[in-house]
């Protein structure tokens, strides 16, 4: 699930932003990780992805950009910008593969899009790992006032599927470090959550092997015929 580096980070966690074509995914990647937005960005064909380095002080669930190493584990956050689409998605489900997270987007205003997040979820689930975090994200909240999708729906549908969910609006650049945020901390507990178990586990099989005495060979009264005599 994570990969320990060199001592430029400790994890990389690999994420991708899933949803129909049109509903602000670019626009939450280039946000999140260039704290941009462009009015005039065009569908994206294929795949694309950025990187964002971020640090988790110790003892806190506060994530910071990385200035300088202090105590506390520093992950690199590589947003997969999945094509919506229907002529790429037999190119983008192969990028499910290692993923550890998951932003399933729809457009608040468009009440289609939210409709597809059942197909987008099942084909998730179809390809990517058992214990991917899911957050489901309502884009563009910024723009309220043509909402044809009631929070409470979508509230409802994430209590239904176990999901996380949040607004964002890229545009304004409301509750998207949030949305982020929220995912990675999920994650990261996940792998704190097994690499205790395996030390665990590992001390538990250290302390039952102290104090026995295991013979590798039973000594033996004919070596005649032996497959280890010369």
């Amino acid at each position: 699930m994570a990969h320990r580096v060199d001592n430029e980070y400790d994890y990389l966690f690999k994420i991708v932003l899933i949803g129909d074509s049109g509903v602000g995914k670019s626009n939450i990647l280039s946000r999140f990780t260039r704290n941009e937005f462009c009015l005039e960005s065009k569908s994206t064909i294929g795949v694309e992805f950025a990187t964002r380095t971020l640090q988790l002080t110790k003892g806190s669930r506060i994530w910071t950009p990385v200035k300088k190493r202090i105590d506390g584990k520093t992950v690199k956050a590589q947003i997969w910008d999945t094509a919506g689409q229907e002529r790429y998605r037999a190119i983008t489900s192969a990028y499910y593969r290692g993923a550890v997270g998951a932003l399933l987007v729809f457009d608040i205003t468009k009440r289609q899009t939210f409709d597809n997040v059942q197909r987008w979820l099942r084909e998730l689930r179809d390809h990517a790992d058992a214990n991917i975090v899911v957050m489901m994200v309502g884009n563009k909240s910024d723009l309220n006032h043509l909402r044809s999708v009631p929070e409470e729906d979508s509230q409802a549908f994430s209590e239904k599927e176990s999901l996380s969910f949040l607004e964002t609006s890229a545009l304004e650049a409301i509750n998207v470090e949030k949305a982020f945020h929220t995912v990675l901390s999920e994650i990261h507990q996940i792998v704190s959550k097994k690499a205790l178990a395996a030390q665990e586990s590992a001390s538990a099989n250290g302390r039952s092997m102290q104090g026995t005495t295991i013979n590798v060979a039973e000594p033996s009264t004919n070596t005649k015929g032996s497959c280890c005599s010369s």
